[in-house]
């Protein structure tokens, strides 16, 4: 009995000290939820650009949250996460002060355009310095036996941020224009600065020669490719699916941004044990085939509460294929090169992202906006094809 009482604690300590880690994770994202559903609309609607110039610009964030992610990875292995969290918060505050600009000039669509081009940038430079740093501290300071849940918890913490995030940002929106959500922007970055600023700066102390990023990347590939694929259906939500309902003379389209939250944070922490249980690329096959199936729900949807169904089965299955297949991939590199696989890792779901906007904006353009999600739908699909190729290439290793 008392070991059971003493397991009960120390589990509930390492939920909290993951918790006070991935704490920044949610700051982090909640300050790009805020604009994430309000920006489509006022790139198109309001500038009066066309819904592949705001699916680009919305993904823009994601070339400087590319280029800083392996230059967050080495800070962390060098450094520790401290310095990189700090850059990050500093990052955000500054993307809100960008936004505001951008609203002031309204009146001049070129230039507040510009304005919010530069806004995005500033969002994917913090974003790709607070990306896997928070995990590595967590990790740094609760073991490696927890990495799978640090990487749960601070899934949790991004989606539960966007899921929260987006209608605030619309509310706002709504009531006080896109001004008062860079204002928001800039208070979240300032206290998760000095939040930051009070915990103690960890560092990981392997001996073991590091590997060049470039090698670790190259190790880490398939399960990323794999992770992109699966990230091209939440990217299509979340970019797209305020066009997608106005389109349909429907409401409430931030209610499916929330229920592929919601459903996505409930997998977390109903099923984060499922990769222990049952390994990480079995899991991730199982998610990659529900999200898929979500997906095709949203595409045949001839009503917004089916649609909503669809949205928050797409965000159950995607819940664990980040954590899933970033258990796997981590298992083969060194621990000097951990916090670089994790960022090299993350790569994958920034490209994902990235991409999302000018290639499904470009099939709305082309095809037609209600071709959007049986397109993510395939690419999700190929996704599961290649989960299930490294799973029995995994096998067949271990048989020879």
């Amino acid at each position: 009995m008392l070991a059971e009482t003493s397991t009960e604690s120390s589990s509930s300590k390492v939920r909290l000290s993951i918790i006070g880690f991935v704490t920044f994770t949610f700051i982090g994202y909640f300050t790009i939820g805020l604009p994430l559903a309000v920006l489509p609309i006022f790139i198109h609607q309001d500038l009066g650009f066309s819904t592949m110039i705001a699916g680009i610009v919305i993904s823009v964030q994601y070339i400087t949250t590319f280029l800083l992610r392996g230059y967050a990875g080495s800070i962390v292995d060098k450094k520790g996460p401290k310095p990189a969290v700090l850059m990050s918060m500093i990052g955000f505050s500054l993307s809100g002060v960008l936004l505001i600009i951008a609203f002031m000039l309204r009146d001049n669509p070129a230039l507040s355009l510009g304005a919010l081009i530069l806004t995005r940038l500033m969002t994917g430079f913090a974003e790709g310095l607070v990306g896997a740093s928070p995990i590595n501290w967590a990790i740094f300071a609760v073991g490696d036996q927890h990495t799978a849940k640090a990487i749960s918890f601070n899934g949790i913490a991004s989606y539960g941020a966007l899921a929260l995030g987006a209608p605030l940002g619309v509310i706002l929106h709504n009531s006080y224009g896109m001004g008062s959500i860079g204002i928001l922007i800039v208070i979240a970055g300032a206290i998760g600065l000095f939040y930051a600023k009070s915990k103690t700066a960890l560092k990981g102390n392997s001996k073991a020669p590091r590997q060049p990023f470039l090698q670790v990347l190259k190790t880490v590939s398939p399960y990323g490719i794999c992770l992109a694929m699966g990230g091209l259906g939440f990217g299509t939500i979340s970019t797209f699916i305020t066009l997608y309902y106005s389109y349909l003379n429907w409401s409430g389209a931030v209610l499916c941004l929330s229920a592929f939250s919601l459903l996505f944070i409930l997998g977390r922490v109903f099923f984060a044990r499922s990769i222990d249980q049952y390994g990480g690329m079995r899991t991730s096959i199982a998610c990659l085939a529900l999200e898929t199936l979500g997906l095709m729900i949203l595409w045949l949807a001839h009503a917004p509460s089916i649609a909503l169904v669809g949205a928050g089965i797409a965000g159950l299955g995607f819940s664990l294929v980040f954590p899933a297949l970033g258990v796997e991939a981590v298992k083969l590199v060194p621990a000097s090169n951990k916090g670089a696989a994790l960022g090299g890792y993350g790569l994958f779901i920034d490209i994902s992202l990235g991409l999302t906007g000018p290639l499904v904006g470009g099939v709305a353009s082309h095809f037609g906006i209600l071709y959007i999600f049986p397109f993510s739908m395939c690419m999700v699909f190929i996704g599961f094809i290649l989960a299930i190729l490294i799973y029995y290439k995994q096998k067949m290793r271990v048989i020879a």
